[in-house]
């Protein structure tokens, strides 16, 4: 697999910044993500209810990328139990997903309690705790791209992006896509 490309990164941050505009303390959600010209062969009328730019931005490169957000994802700590269930029919290209972690420093994790609500409220008051919200998409051929926004630096130009950022959600991802 060569470079990341614009369009799947154009994607990744289009669809943080949507679910950014919602606020923070969401549920996980769940976008399929299709080429918009493949989109608009199937379903000419949608051309009436996109955005000019997205159909431009369509118009000059044949690899845009739209994402068609999935209704019912259950609220869960265990993504990758909810991704083990799920697969994807040939006319979606690839998949995303945001989801809401508390993330405290290594040595905080070795004090953590056995008990399950009980280290939940030890990573909620926890000093050092930062809460991040993270975006994965992946492509069918293998493509994937990261991005982590932290809620103390609200700002989407300050979303962090990469592919290796979150390998295990990536390889949970791009399971439902086998």
């Amino acid at each position: 697999m060569g470079a990341v490309s614009d369009s799947l990164t154009r994607a990744l941050l289009e669809t943080e910044r949507h679910v950014a505009e919602a606020g923070w303390d969401q549920p996980p959600r769940l976008f399929a993500l299709v080429r918009t010209t493949d989109l608009l062969e199937r379903e000419p009328a949608l051309r009436t209810q996109l955005d000019p730019g997205t159909l431009t931005a369509a118009a000059a490169d044949p690899d845009h990328l739209i994402a068609i957000e999935q209704d019912g994802v259950p609220a869960t700590s265990h993504l990758e139990s909810i991704l083990g269930q799920l697969a994807w029919g040939p006319d979606v290209d690839g998949v995303a997903i945001t989801a809401e972690r508390v993330v405290v420093p290594p040595e905080a994790e070795r004090d953590l309690p056995t008990g399950q609500q009980e280290a939940v409220d030890y990573l909620a008051a926890h000093p050092q705790r930062q809460d991040v919200r993270l975006v994965v998409a992946v492509l069918r051929g293998g493509e994937h791209q990261c991005g982590v926004r932290q809620r103390q630096q609200d700002d989407a130009s300050s979303v962090a992006v990469g592919p290796d950022l979150v390998p295990g959600l990536v390889a949970a991802l791009a399971a439902t896509l086998d």
